[in-house]
């Protein structure tokens, strides 16, 4: 897939990217050749293959899922700068 001066314009203008009219053409030639390895990547035979979300096959430990009390409100707020009701307060952070 190859890109040219005129689609690059057009999405450096909709991304409000300003870029001088003699960078387009090497940043389109850039952007081709990055199309390019992304289409290569379409011929990789993945027939079989997980999708996994890491390289090394871990499992994490599993903890038992159980309700408890929370612990003490108290204890667990006395280091809190602010505190009301049995709860953190902290600053507004949305108008």
């Amino acid at each position: 897939m190859a890109i040219d001066v005129a689609t690059v314009r057009k999405v450096a203008r909709l991304a409000r990217i300003a870029e001088p009219e003699d960078r387009l053409e090497p940043l389109a030639r850039e952007l081709s050749g990055i199309l390019s390895w992304i289409e290569q990547l379409n011929e990789v035979d993945t027939d079989g293959v997980e999708p996994m979300a890491s390289t090394e096959a871990v499992t994490l430990p599993m903890r038992e899922d159980v309700v408890t009390d929370g612990g003490d409100p108290r204890r667990v707020l006395s280091n809190a700068p602010r505190s009301a009701k049995d709860f953190f307060v902290v600053p507004k952070v949305v108008e």
